[in-house]
This record gives structure tokens, sequence and C-alpha cells, in this order.
């Protein structure tokens, strides 16, 4: 249970930490610009839809990000040079800078030991934003996307954030192309398609109003958990309305943490009369990959298009 109340909550509440005797960080007059990015555009205000703004007065060098998206958004816009620290739950790419320092309770005197002039996180939890702002050190503060655009928006703000603005506008562009297309070229299935998209073995799903189920509404699938009670975007359902919902795909973001696959979905007392599990139609995704809302989202994007072309021939 633990496991699940860490993927569905932004951050767990973190103290209050009286922060003294970290002002003396050691941080170079000039940064060194790195390759790609481009020091003219600092000083810079970052401004999050709907967040609190961000001066950067120079380029940051050291960067300690909190959140394994922004972490993976960082790499792929060539800043990874500049961060020097990430989370326990970052793990892409695989030569991170991984600590244990924790995005879920982060610890403000740990990230400061590792003298960071900018802290990416999600979420600001029991003053994280004041605590660094008594030793100077700002956060940018980018909390999860509840549309595509929102990740465009937050992978832009990162590339000026760190001098490498025409690599995240690249990026964006290039992931933006390559979702259109994809939508766009996956068959129209001849019949409406229902799913279910499982978070962990406890049957925690989602609704169409989050992130991940307006990914799959862009290929017209219908979210069983809209329709099956539980309340909240994050709803827990019953076994008995899964299977009574009898779903055309079940999508499994839970293979990881619980060790699910479509074998063990259907040894589930009544789940091998799902459709989904008869013909062949459930999806196992990887947890990592279906949970965060950052570069590789058009590799979740694809293995939906897969998975509704298969089930649009059944």
């Amino acid at each position: 249970m633990q496991s699940t109340f860490r993927r569905l909550a932004a951050v767990a509440l973190l103290g209050a930490l009286a922060v003294s005797g970290c002002a003396n960080r050691e941080r170079n007059a000039a940064p060194t610009t790195t390759p790609g990015a481009t020091a003219a555009t600092f000083p810079v205000e970052l401004t999050p839809p709907g967040g609190r703004s961000v001066t950067l007065a120079e380029q940051p060098s050291r960067i300690v990000s909190l959140n394994p998206t922004s972490t993976e958004s960082l790499f792929a816009i060539g800043a990874g040079e500049q961060v020097v620290a990430v989370d326990d739950q970052s793990n892409f790419p695989a030569d991170v800078p991984r600590s244990d320092l924790s995005g879920f309770q982060p610890n403000v005197e740990a990230i400061a030991g590792h003298n960071p002039d900018l802290v990416v996180a999600s979420n600001d939890t029991a003053g994280l934003v004041e605590g660094l702002a008594k030793v100077k050190v700002p956060v940018l503060l980018l909390p999860a996307a509840t549309k595509l655009d929102d990740v465009y928006t937050q992978i832009s703000l990162l590339g000026k954030a760190t001098g490498h603005g025409a690599q995240a506008d690249a990026l964006t562009r290039q992931m933006r192309d390559q979702i259109e297309k994809t939508v766009r070229d996956t068959p129209k299935p001849s019949k409406d398609l229902t799913y279910y998209h499982e978070l962990d073995d406890k049957f925690f799903t989602s609704t169409s109003k989050t992130f991940i189920g307006q990914i799959y509404g862009q290929f017209g699938l219908h979210n069983i958990a809209d329709s099956a009670g539980g309340t909240g975007d994050y709803p827990q359902l019953s076994a008995e309305k899964i299977v009574d919902s009898n779903p055309d795909l079940v999508f499994l973001a839970d293979t990881k943490c619980c060790g699910q696959s479509a074998q063990s979905v259907g040894t589930r007392p009544g789940w091998s009369e799902l459709a989904a599990v008869r013909k062949g139609d459930v999806v196992a995704l990887d947890d990592d990959i279906a949970s965060r809302w950052g570069p590789r989202v058009v590799d979740l994007v694809r293995t939906v298009s897969d998975a509704v072309t298969k089930a649009g021939k059944n």
C-alpha cells in the first residue's frame, strides 16, 4: 500500500527545518557555459502556468532534480552536465547522478549540502521553497502535467532555465510531431473500445480527467473508471466492477512495482472471461514511462497505438 500512495501522492509532508550554516556554498562567479547552451539568455524569469515566478541571474551549473520527469527532460535537452544530484526515484537515463534525496520527503539541509544553484521539484511541501530560500537557492516547481501542452511547456521552461532553449524547443516540436503522427496513423477500430488502466494490484486506476486518461482519449478509448464507481481522479475499483465492465483492453502500469503480467491477471477470479484476457489484449507497460510526463511519453503513445491497432482487428 505504501507504494500505491507514493505513486498517487505528489509529495509527502516535510517537517519544518531551520537551515543555517550552509550559506557558504561554493559557486563559480561566472559559470562555464555547457555545450549547446546560450549564456546570453540570462538573467531569465520563469513563470510556470499557475505557479510562482523564479528569476535566475546566471546559468545554473549545479542543478538538483527531485522529480524523475524533470530529470529525464533535463538530460534530453542536453543539460545533463549541469545536474549534480537527482532524487532516489530518478533512474533514467542510466548514468544520472542518483542520490538518497527524496522528492516525497525532501530534506532541505540534505539538498543544500549538494551546493545547488537551482533545484527542480514537483511541489512545495511544508516550506521547501522557503527553506531553500534561506540559503539563496531558487526552486523551480513543475507540478504533474494534466495535459500534453503542460509537457511541452515544462520542457520549454527547463530549456530557458538551463540555457538550452533551442534544444528544448527542438525536442518539443519533435515530440508533438511524433505524437500527432502516431495518433493520426492509428487505424480507427470498427467499434468503440473500452479500457482499464491499472496502477497497482489493489485496483487503483485513473479516470479520463488525468494526464494518462487524456493520452488514451486521443485514440477514442472509453475509460471504465469513469462509470465504474470510486471517487476522485485516481479511484480504487472493486474486482467485481472491473469484471462487470469487461474492458476490451487492460493496461498494466504495475509490472515493476507489483509484478503483474498478462498471465497473473488471467488467474484472478473471474478475469479469465474478460474480453481483454480472452483476446490477448492485456498490455504490460513500463511503470516509469506510464507515470511520467517527460520525453518518453512518445513511447507510451506508440505502445497504446499498437494495442489499439491489434484490438481493433480482433
